[in-house]
């Protein structure tokens, strides 16, 4: 493992309507206010994930159909405007469907737009296939270092990536680089694939 002090780059694979991934984003943003991190904002999907799977719930099923329109969103800006704006989008539609509890709607998608400087009209790419190569591609990244038997967020650190870390409430300050040391920890254990235990509270969003 590099030195403690040395400058690193984080990947995040997120799904923006995920809650979980969306804990784990603000653990990051904490992190980089504590330790010399810097995010990569990169999107992963869950319908992508899930595609063929016969085992879903009707009520799981309906949210799939409704997380294709924001990962597209999320491609097509980065696209336009360059892979610098992940970070801003996310949070910005983070903040209205975790946050302000909004649904996944155009209307929601272009006010985020909005929100992060953007074209509103980007939100017309939900409802297009147009980007659904490039998405598709960005999600094999995140799959090829961790296998499909994951959820979102993939975090990438120093070469290597894991599912997670799954944790609520947000951990703040001093908490949340401790939480980073010890997960930068495991990926230089060669071998080391998994701690889990079932987890008995909501996802604290704020």
């Amino acid at each position: 493992m590099a030195e403690s002090n040395a400058a690193i780059t984080v990947d995040f694979w997120f799904d923006p309507l995920c809650p979980w991934a969306w804990i784990t984003s603000r653990w990051l943003h904490e992190v980089a206010a504590v330790r010399p991190v810097t995010p990569r904002w990169r999107v992963m999907s869950l319908a992508v994930l899930n595609e063929g799977r016969d085992d879903l719930s009707d009520d799981y099923r309906e949210f799939l159909r409704g997380a294709w329109a924001p990962v597209r969103v999320c491609i097509a800006a980065a696209r336009a405007n360059g892979p610098e704006v992940l970070g801003p989008l996310y949070t910005a539609i983070g903040n209205r469907v975790h946050v302000m509890q909004q649904t996944a709607s155009a209307e929601t998608l272009r006010a985020a737009l909005v929100d992060a400087g953007l074209d509103p009209d980007l939100a017309a790419a939900g409802e297009s296939g147009e980007f659904d190569e490039e998405l598709r591609a960005s999600h094999e990244e995140a799959m090829k270092l961790v296998g499909t038997e994951v959820g979102t967020p993939v975090v990438g650190i120093d070469g290597k990536a894991f599912f997670g870390p799954v944790v609520t409430p947000i951990p703040r300050g001093e908490e949340a680089g401790r939480l980073f040391d010890a997960v930068r920890m495991l990926t230089d254990v060669d071998g080391f694939y998994e701690l889990k235990r079932s987890r008995d509270r909501k996802p604290q969003v704020a």
